[in-house]
């Protein structure tokens, strides 16, 4: 039998609900996937690489058939080294759309094999993303309800 495989690229700075639901969505299609944590990145994460791997392995923990790893480069580079060919990106709002549409396009010159796949998170953690929740956090809010508990623990020791 053929196992079904996808990445899920991103910065997961910090991993989110939001993530968390996409990643779920992604295992009702497919049997395997790779969390791609971006290494290198013109976002200029907070968290290091290593912490980002540590954060979102424990995040996805129970899931069985997650592989996060880091990764350096062009991502479908790093998906044909995996053997995969399908990207899972997570699509919020329109405002998202056009970045997304023109990352596909520019994957599927570089990889013409290379589909993305847009998974919509669930609309109770649409608007959800990482970086709003860092500003909360330092402005003092609650974030508990945006991320796990452990996340939002190391966000408040970094930002302290």
């Amino acid at each position: 039998m053929i196992k079904r495989r996808a990445v899920y690229p991103g910065t997961f700075d910090p991993i989110t609900y939001g993530h968390i639901d996409i990643i779920k969505r992604a295992f009702e299609l497919f049997d395997e996937v790779f969390i791609a944590v971006a290494r290198n990145t013109e976002k200029e994460p907070l968290f290091k690489t290593e912490e980002r791997l540590a954060l979102t392995k424990l995040a996805t923990k129970e899931f069985k058939g997650v592989r996060v790893e880091a990764f350096d480069g062009l991502v479908v580079k790093y998906a044909a080294s995996k053997g995969v060919r399908i990207l899972i990106r997570g699509l919020r709002a329109t405002s998202d759309f056009d970045y997304e549409f023109q990352m596909a396009l520019t994957n599927q010159k570089l990889a013409p094999n290379m589909e993305t796949i847009y998974l919509m998170p669930s609309e109770t953690h649409f608007y959800i993303s990482s970086r709003l929740i860092k500003e909360i956090a330092r402005l003092g809010g609650d974030i508990e309800h945006f991320v796990p508990s452990f996340v939002a623990k190391k966000l408040k020791e970094k930002l302290a």
